[in-house]
């Protein structure tokens, strides 16, 4: 499928299995931000909306705005972090590597340095400026 040129509608006939759409205040900011630290793919860009992929797996970015009619946007805090007891995990990113990265980025929080757990993991926790935790994590 070609990201950059289905239709909505095509787009959403194709989703199967389990999927991920992250509300955030800006789309485009928040694609720009999981481009950098992680080395995902940006498709469809806008401030509205991005398709993003990541080894293979697709999710979707949308602004806060494209669901004021759904029944969660009443939930949605006004400013401060979202996604509490949510972690993303991104199993194929150098832990290390992402919180170098995440330190350059104006508004990231690593919130736990790279370390080596139990589970045979390397990994941290990184806060985007939308509150999301990512956990990059890379085998020991």
């Amino acid at each position: 499928m070609d990201f950059e040129t289905v239709s909505a509608e095509d787009f959403g006939r194709a989703l199967k299995g389990l999927g991920l759409n992250l509300l955030v205040r800006d789309a485009a900011a928040e694609a720009s931000f999981l481009a950098a630290v992680f080395g995902m793919t940006v498709h469809r860009q806008s401030r509205d909306f991005a398709i993003m992929s990541y080894h293979g797996q697709i999710f979707q970015l949308h602004s806060d705005g494209t669901f004021a009619s759904h029944p969660l946007y009443a939930l949605l805090p006004e400013a401060g972090p979202r996604g509490a007891g949510l972690e993303i995990r991104l199993y194929e990113t150098d832990p290390d590597i992402a919180a170098a990265r995440a330190a350059a980025v104006a508004d990231a929080v690593v919130l736990q340095e790279p370390k080596d757990k139990p589970h045979g993991l390397r990994e941290c926790v990184i806060m985007c400026p939308n509150g999301y935790a990512w956990v990059p994590s890379r085998r020991i």
